[in-house]
């Protein structure tokens, strides 16, 4: 079942504002939520496509991915909205623990963020592979702090106001509400020697220059994922991801379809009418090509596994040729003298009553 899409699940528009689909997915996640519709396997369902959606549009990289290449350029597989019970809806809309129940530790581990690079080659590049060396621009771990923040020698001090949880509790007629620290901003601790190489930020942004391998077969809006090669993570995180998106620049004698190609060769006119072995340019050099008899100009002829190899190694298209008559501007005069003697003889074919009845027939 082909998923829907994400702008539809949560009702906004394309152009919606991060505030309007927070503000739309708070309304369908309250709505839909297993906790107030238990055993209601269509609510659980409804729940979870809103999660994965809230997830791919609040966040502008995803957003930006899905907007250009749909379901496919966010992954398209399985998601976990992540929720365990309705108290985790409260934590989402900054209510804290409205049921005096269990104070949560928020984790001050983050992911790096995904990188794209864009990356132009050429069909021949496109045909064959290549290994391509690429400078990314990326925050990395600072090496001074080893992405702590901290100055060498020192450490992080566990927040006085939170104790280290990154919340604090307060406590508003008959209900506990957990909120952001102010003092931390919710890190849960604080950096009072500052490492100087990265001020306190526990990364830095330098240019790393990586080897990839584009493999044969890919074509204008292939993406290849180089994992771990995104940007560091925070306070000991993983590194996010690289994606790198494929476009291919136009051929100046070869149009791409798929893994066919397609071309047009000139022939003269003594070539289509009395045939001719002429040679075609393919990708791989030049191939003979066998024009027989009586061809007529736009004449296609194919070349088998003279197109682009599929990506994967699932074997390789076609090549399409068009045979294109083509008129010479000038005449030498034994030419032209050959021409009119063609000619007389044409005029007669051509004034043929068998001949014209055929060209009624055409016309009706």
């Amino acid at each position: 079942m082909s998923k829907r899409d994400y702008y539809e699940v949560l009702g906004v528009s394309r152009t919606a504002t991060d505030a309007e689909i927070k503000r739309a997915y708070r309304t369908l996640a309250v709505q839909y939520h297993p906790d107030k519709n238990p055993g209601d396997a269509a609510s659980e369902e409804k729940f979870k496509e809103c999660a994965e959606a809230y997830a791919i549009l609040s966040d502008a990289q995803k957003r930006a991915q899905y907007d250009r290449f749909g379901h496919q350029g966010v992954g398209g597989g399985g998601f976990d909205p992540g929720f365990s019970n309705i108290e985790d809806i409260f934590d989402l809309f900054g209510f804290g623990d409205m049921f005096g129940g269990r104070q949560r530790t928020r984790s001050r581990v983050q992911r790096g963020s995904d990188l794209r690079y864009d990356l132009e080659i050429t069909l021949e590049e496109a045909a064959n592979g290549k290994d391509e060396l690429l400078e990314i621009p990326r925050l990395e771990t600072c090496p001074g702090c080893t992405g702590s923040g901290a100055e060498k020698g020192t450490t992080a001090e566990s927040c006085i106001s939170c104790g280290g949880s990154g919340q604090t509790r307060y406590q508003q007629g008959f209900f506990s509400v957990m909120r952001t620290c102010p003092n931390c901003s919710g890190k849960g601790s604080i950096i009072r020697n500052p490492c100087k190489e990265c001020r306190g930020q526990g990364r830095i942004e330098k240019e790393k220059n990586l080897e990839i391998k584009i493999p044969a077969g890919v074509e204008t809006g292939s993406r290849l994922r180089v994992s771990g090669e995104g940007e560091a993570g925070l306070n000991g995180g993983p590194a996010g991801d690289l994606f790198v998106v494929i476009h291919v620049k136009e051929h100046e004698l070869f149009e791409r379809q798929g893994a066919n190609l397609y071309s047009a060769v000139p022939v003269s006119f003594a070539q289509a009418a009395l045939g001719a072995e002429i040679k075609v340019t393919t990708l791989d050099g030049e191939e003979d090509l066998t024009i027989p008899a009586g061809t007529q100009t736009g004449t296609v002829f194919r070349i088998k596994s003279k197109g682009m190899p599929e990506l994967g190694g699932r074997g390789r298209g076609d090549l399409f040729v068009a045979a294109t008559l083509i008129t010479p501007k000038t005449l030498t005069k034994e030419q032209r003298k050959l021409l009119e003697q063609l000619a007389e003889v044409e005029d007669t074919q051509f004034n043929d009553a068998s001949f014209m009845d055929k060209v009624r027939n055409i016309f009706g």
